[in-house]
């Protein structure tokens, strides 16, 4: 059993910042990552462009540097790699935590490869990994996707893309712009307020002017191998389909809260029990840093507004390990 007095569960871009932070303040600490190092940013589709400057996606003060008023994907994942491996960040990766068991005064962590003995757990784990499902008749064909990667694949194809949000409204413009007959279904009345504000005229102006098609408050309720149904204020349309992009959103691990033991709200948002001021749950000497803290609500946190969380745990850490 390999003892450490903190593990930190999850090596995305708020995980690396509290690394950051334990190996500031002296404290011996792991992360243990289930994929590659960032392993979310990995999987973000290829030509993602942030919302957020450079600047707010920086991480232990180390500056971020990018040719672009908005960096891309690469840019972050070059950005976060060398964070790591410059500052020898102690990091295991493809290395999956399966359960988190208390004892009188540490944690037993068990993962696919090894099992540790922990003073300190923080759980940085995002949101996603799980997709929203639609629940419909289809969803299970190998041509529905929740997860979109590039736009060449959809060349000449007849896509379906479900959403009306930054995902939903980049893939639809990035394979429209491929040769794909682009259709969107939007369950309210207009493109997501959120939307990019560089990104937002542009998707208006494409179904306005017919070149991308959208349905608005209407719903995917059937997919079939060459077909699909959409029910609509007019009622249901049927029209030719190759692939569907559900772009429904995504949600944190709450299986793995509730069995680490980590209390729910009740209500459909699921929000976690955490102090604001420290980030520990309910189980003593347990945080939870970034997205995960969100809930259901995962546009509330971001890497911008929940890097300081790891300053806020690890000071809370080192008080009580009397380092301060």
């Amino acid at each position: 059993m390999k003892k450490v007095q903190l593990l930190i569960v999850g090596g995305g871009p708020i995980g690396l910042a509290c690394a950051l932070a334990a190996q500031k303040e002296g404290i011996d600490y792991v992360v243990i990552e289930k994929g590659c190092l960032v392993n979310s940013l990995y999987h973000y589709p290829l030509n993602m462009t942030f919302f957020s400057t450079s600047e707010r996606l920086e991480i232990g003060g180390i500056p971020f540097v990018s040719i672009n008023p908005k960096p891309t994907r690469p840019e972050a994942m070059e950005y976060y790699r060398r964070v790591a491996t410059s500052k020898e960040l102690n990091v295991n990766l493809f290395e999956e935590v399966q359960e988190v068991t208390p004892k009188t005064d540490h944690y037993i962590v068990s993962t696919s490869k090894a099992t540790y003995e922990a003073q300190f757990v923080i759980i940085a784990t995002g949101f996603y990994d799980i997709p929203n499902l639609l629940n419909v008749p289809g969803e299970e064909l190998p041509k529905v996707t929740h997860y979109y990667r590039e736009p060449h694949f959809y060349a000449m194809q007849h896509v379906l893309v479900v959403g009306a949000n930054n995902s939903s409204v980049d893939a639809a413009l990035e394979t429209y712009r491929k040769g794909a007959h682009v259709t969107m279904v939007i369950r309210e009345g207009e493109i997501g307020k959120r939307v990019k504000y560089w990104v937002k005229p542009d998707i208006e102006n494409r179904i306005s002017e017919g070149s991308i098609t959208a349905y608005f408050h209407s719903s995917l309720t059937a997919i079939r191998e060459t077909e699909v149904d959409i029910t609509t204020p007019g009622g249901v349309v049927t029209i030719p389909n190759d692939y569907v992009l559900a772009m429904t959103g995504y949600q944190p691990n709450f299986a793995f809260l509730e069995k680490c033991g980590v209390q729910l709200s009740a209500d459909l948002k699921k929000y976690p029990t955490y102090s604001s001021e420290t980030m520990e749950t309910n189980l003593g000497n347990i945080y939870l840093a970034g997205v995960v803290c969100g809930g259901m609500d995962t546009h509330v946190w971001f890497i911008e507004n929940s890097r300081e969380h790891a300053d806020r745990i690890l000071a809370n850490i080192a008080d009580k390990l009397g380092l301060k």
